[in-house]
């Protein structure tokens, strides 16, 4: 009898009212209303992209901004600025920081997804950064320096690769034209040359969506670590932001 006046007042009062229409299940629900809420498999996406960065910049935050976020699957992009002048690494150098970065990212047990950088407009690239810079070899043989450190250190790691580079060549008409997928004067009234536009931002994360899929990789818990490439032009312009979208839709 006592229970039941127990039960009856639990069931009645404010705290028991608001449980039961959140959904509570149990007496202790009730009781002090809070309600356990059911796991998801809602895709997290995590935009760790930061504009400026170069490998040194990501070993220096990757604890925070990666390990912290305990991802299955990291998507990482980063090369761009470190064979500029402004933030140039050596070759050599990069190659050691690219290694240790990819290490350090699996051994907290999340895949690897790398993806080759990005091709520019040379004429405005050359606005950007003293042309004597690139010499002897000059900017685009040095972006194939770069890219072919990431191809071996795909291969040495046993990584996924993602050949992005490759992509925006073949199809995103980089240069002048008002659909290129790098900005330009036409297109973004900025003589930029190295960073995508909305539809380049589309074209990456549908790129990143396609391969996952293909490759069975995680789809929930994923961090992309890189630079301002990653980060995009905002929380939904951004190819994290896109790759969110397409993985929430094919549920």
């Amino acid at each position: 009898m006592q229970r039941r006046q127990v039960l009856k007042g639990i069931l009645t009062s404010a705290a028991g009212m608001v449980a039961l229409k959140a959904g509570a299940s149990t007496i202790d629900e009730i009781s002090t209303g809070f309600v356990s809420q059911p796991e998801t498999n809602e895709p997290v996406v995590i935009n760790s992209g930061v504009g400026g960065n170069n490998t040194v910049d990501l070993l220096n935050r990757i604890e925070k901004d990666c390990y912290a976020h305990k991802p299955k699957l990291t998507v990482l992009m980063i090369g761009t600025n470190d064979m500029n002048s402004r933030k140039h690494v050596p070759l050599e150098q990069y190659e050691k920081n690219l290694s240790l970065i990819i290490t350090g990212i699996k051994d907290k047990g999340s895949k690897v997804l790398l993806m080759t950088i990005l091709p520019f407009y040379e004429p405005y690239l050359m606005t950007r950064h003293p042309v004597a810079f690139y010499e002897p070899e000059g900017p685009v043989k040095r972006r194939a320096q770069v890219i072919e450190a990431i191809k071996q250190a795909a291969k040495q790691h046993k990584t996924h690769l993602l050949d992005l580079g490759m992509r925006f060549e073949a199809v995103g008409k980089i240069g002048t034209d008002k659909d290129s997928l790098i900005k330009n004067e036409v297109n973004s009234n900025k003589t930029d040359g190295l960073h995508p536009t909305a539809n380049g931002y589309r074209f990456i994360g549908l790129s990143v969506y396609d391969y996952i899929l293909y490759n069975d990789l995680p789809k929930t818990n994923i961090v992309c670590f890189g630079d301002s490439i990653t980060h995009g032009d905002g929380p939904v312009e951004s190819y994290p932001g896109y790759l969110k979208r397409l993985l929430s839709s094919s549920k």
